[in-house]
């Protein structure tokens, strides 16, 4: 169970944070270099999971970590609106990008 304490501060973080997870989402991609350098930049899956193996064995689980980032849903969206821009706007092929 959270304690009143944890629960407050989660609150004002996720109220700092509001205004730039706001402006990242009304963002507009219009540029074919801009949207490139997006989906350049943000990686199609999370590149932090890793599964240590001997043999068949699995060691050590290293879980993906992407969610722990506070903008992670706004990156993804970012990501998405960049592919749609190249593939619908300029009639790019995006699977270089997937």
């Amino acid at each position: 169970m959270m304690s009143s304490i944890t629960f407050s501060f989660i609150s004002v973080v996720n109220f700092l944070l509001q205004p730039v997870r706001q402006w990242l989402e009304s963002l507009k991609i219009k540029n074919h270099r801009l949207a490139r350098w997006i989906c350049t930049i943000i990686p199609a899956s999370c590149p932090f999971e890793r599964e240590i193996k001997w043999g068949d064995r699995t060691l050590v689980y290293i879980p993906p970590l992407c969610k722990l980032n506070p903008f992670y849903e706004q990156l993804v969206e970012i990501r998405f609106k960049a592919l749609m821009y190249l593939a619908d706007e300029c009639g790019e092929d995006v699977t270089q990008f997937c």
